[in-house]
């Protein structure tokens, strides 16, 4: 009988840390399992020994978010995904945050992980992605490349899905800015049906307001763009003692934000995932903002979270 302690079910863990910031990056499915700053933390994560709930910092590609009936076309052919969200018909997040990554490089306060994902039935392009997760005075920074490695054109998208929080404030007394004039109008099944406006509504959180009783599980567009280009997404305490800002570059037009109510158990409506996303739900479907990668093509987006007061 062997005496090795168990394997975590996230694999492999990859610590960086710099100018008082912390980040664990875990092996199986790339992804950020924890996030604090001076001992304080801003992500929800999870521990060494618990399978990933809810999604909780995984990587989302080659597509964020649902896929309805897993069935799409591109160029003059259609597919069938698996349906990974069997309740609802869908096929949800992609194909990479179950499977191991690899070590690419690591230093104190930065790693990068990789993963080759092979051409499947339902999207039969090979990707190599590779993901740079790095500290420092600003914050945490999240790097994403995607190369094309086949030789036909693919369809691509991708997000992220952290979960934030701000230590003893809970979800309804969070404030929250989303800069999207417009937000995704969904079916029964988490479905796009149609766009709408913010202005004037429940929903217009351009301007920074309580979260009080409403319940998110929202796509915002039309993004207000920053100087550079890029967005944030704000979630404060109350008088503004505390805030966390997520902010992504302009390769990001979309943003998801989830109250976590449809989570169970001691992780319901406990913390705000705020997802950027390349494209909205369906994207396959629509053609909305789909990237896509000649062979050969390389992808390169970049996002992060910046702890504010």
């Amino acid at each position: 009988m062997s005496n090795a302690a168990a394997r975590p079910p996230s694999g492999a863990q990859w610590t960086i840390s710099a100018a008082g910031h912390e980040a664990v990056v875990v092996e199986v499915g790339g992804g950020l399992r924890t996030y604090r700053h001076d001992g304080v933390d801003y992500l929800d994560g999870y521990r060494p020994d618990e399978i990933c709930p809810g999604g909780a910092g995984q990587v989302l590609a080659p597509w964020p978010n649902r896929i309805r009936d897993g069935q799409y076309a591109f160029g003059e052919r259609s597919f069938q995904l698996t349906l990974t969200e069997p309740t609802r018909g869908n096929a949800i997040h992609g194909l990479v945050n179950w499977v191991r990554w690899h070590l690419v490089e690591q230093d104190d306060d930065a790693v990068t992980v990789g993963c080759d994902l092979p051409p499947h039935p339902g999207y039969p392009w090979g990707l190599r992605l590779r993901t740079r997760y790095s500290v420092g005075p600003d914050g945490l920074r999240v790097e994403h490349e995607a190369t094309n490695v086949g030789e036909e054109p693919c369809p691509f998208g991708y997000s992220m899905h952290p979960y934030l929080r701000l230590h003893g404030v809970a979800v309804d007394d969070l404030s929250l800015r989303v800069p999207g004039r417009t937000r995704v109008l969904v079916d029964g099944r988490m479905l796009p049906v149609g766009a709408t406006p913010v202005a004037g509504t429940e929903y217009d959180y351009t301007s920074s307001r309580r979260i009080g009783e409403a319940v998110l599980d929202m796509a915002f567009g039309e993004v207000i763009r920053d100087a550079d280009g890029g967005s944030s997404v704000t979630l404060a305490a109350p008088g503004d003692a505390a805030s966390v800002h997520v902010w992504a570059d302009r390769e990001f037009g979309w943003w998801q934000v989830f109250t976590g109510d449809a989570l169970s158990g001691e992780r319901h409506r406990r913390s705000v995932a705020v997802e950027p996303m390349t494209c909205p739900p369906d994207a396959f479907r629509s053609g909305k903002d789909v990237i896509t990668l000649e062979p050969g093509d390389t992808w390169r987006g970049a996002w992060g979270i910046r702890p504010g007061v």
